[in-house]
């Protein structure tokens, strides 16, 4: 895994902000980066739908309830988020994987994801 400070989109491109309202990253710097701690990878940027925030609580993982001791608002639909490359392709297995942001997704997560899904699935395709 890269540095922080030199991650790359999917097209090799420097990597985009995804969010900082509500602000994310592994890192929380509002980018979709990561480093040697974040076992999850979450490094593609996508943006919520109440299917995936369903989908996500049915599997343990409730990212709609505000959790104030970490500072974190609650997501809602249409905020974009990074999410864990594993955590997507088992929404994508699914049928309710969320957009994605390429431009802010990092280029590690074509390690575990296939760039033709994540294009499927692209709200930035030029």
């Amino acid at each position: 895994m890269k540095q922080a400070d030199d991650q790359q989109n999917v097209f090799g491109e420097p990597l985009h902000e995804c969010s900082c309202r509500p602000m994310t990253g592994w890192l929380r710097d509002g980018r979709c980066v990561s480093d040697a701690t974040d076992l999850g990878l979450h490094i593609v940027c996508a943006r919520m739908t109440a299917e995936f925030l369903q989908f996500s609580a049915a599997r343990g993982n409730d990212l709609s309830t505000p959790r104030e001791e970490f500072g974190f608002p609650g997501l809602k639909p249409g905020d974009d988020w990074c999410l864990c490359a594993l955590r997507w392709q088992e929404a994508l297995e699914a049928g309710v994987a969320p957009q994605v942001r390429l431009q802010s997704t990092s280029a590690a997560a074509l390690e575990v994801l296939d760039i033709a899904d994540l294009r499927r699935h692209a709200l930035d395709l030029m």
